[in-house]
């Protein structure tokens, strides 16, 4: 069994729904991103905007004011794969520029009416995650007849209009969206479901990190850092089911429960 390479999370905004504004200096951000690095991450994900339930727009310029530097800096000692996660194409645009080699966009590309070519001529990786409505309201009251099959379908069409848009199909990722737009019944479900999206073909990346489904499963764990153990459980369910990338706030306890995950198959070989 091949595990999933493990995406650390660097949010440097001041209302991130679990650490929002602790790491607001660039340098505090730069050394945990390198600390992250240090117990694991494979990939690092900058973020300047937060996408929690209700959370208000950030100004394109500010959003590249918060994590072109960051970029910059982890680049200064660190020449692995660098996503920015943003909707904005000047955003992304300016992260590339930086040194950013994905492009991690919750509304799949669709913010903007120049998002698809602006991806296609910078050439980097992308990923498209479905989001139901927008950060605002998504939560309000989300309804599917078929959360597994609307999703996979939703996220194969967006595939196909990058592609049409000169996108490599090497380069597109796909994300369910855990917590956007979706209870915790759909995030379940969703998870239990993952093979239906790694059927598609294309690579699956998936974040369920500190997320309230869990807190629907443990009540008590109404802070975000109370979650960990729910974490844990959702990301070796999504690694059985053959995510290839996870989105994860811990990174070493995750790249720690890979590895376990991956000897216990290994034994059953043996």
């Amino acid at each position: 069994m091949r595990p999933p390479r493990v995406m650390g999370i660097v949010n440097v905004t001041p209302d991130s729904f679990s650490d929002g504004g602790r790491l607001a200096s660039v340098e505090a951000a730069v050394a945990h991103g390198l600390r992250l690095v240090e117990q694991g991450a494979d990939i690092l994900d900058i973020g300047g905007e937060s996408t929690r339930p209700s959370a208000e727009p950030v100004a394109e310029a500010e959003e590249i004011a918060r994590v072109v530097p960051v970029i910059e800096g982890l680049r200064a000692f660190w020449p692995g794969p660098i996503s920015i996660d943003t909707m904005k194409p000047a955003v992304a645009r300016a992260a590339v520029a930086a040194g950013a080699t994905m492009w991690n966009d919750v509304t799949a590309l669709g913010f903007a009416p120049d998002s698809l070519a602006v991806a296609a001529e910078l050439g980097c990786d992308v990923v498209l995650m479905h989001m139901k409505g927008e950060p605002r309201t998504m939560q309000a009251d989300p309804n599917y007849e078929d959360v597994v099959a609307e999703v996979a379908d939703w996220l194969t069409a967006r595939a196909d209009a990058a592609m049409a848009a000169g996108i490599a199909r090497a380069r597109i990722w796909l994300d369910p969206g855990i917590g956007f737009g979706k209870t915790p019944a759909h995030n379940l479900a969703l998870t239990a479901r993952l093979d239906r999206l790694v059927a598609t073909g294309f690579p699956v990346s998936y974040g369920a990190s500190r997320k309230r489904t869990i807190q629907s499963v443990d009540p008590t764990a109404t802070d975000p850092a109370d979650r960990l153990g729910g974490s844990l459980a959702l990301a070796l369910e999504a690694a059985r089911r053959g995510a290839s990338i996870l989105r994860v706030h811990d990174v070493r306890e995750t790249v720690q429960a890979l590895a376990v995950q991956v000897a216990v198959a290994a034994s059953v070989r043996d």
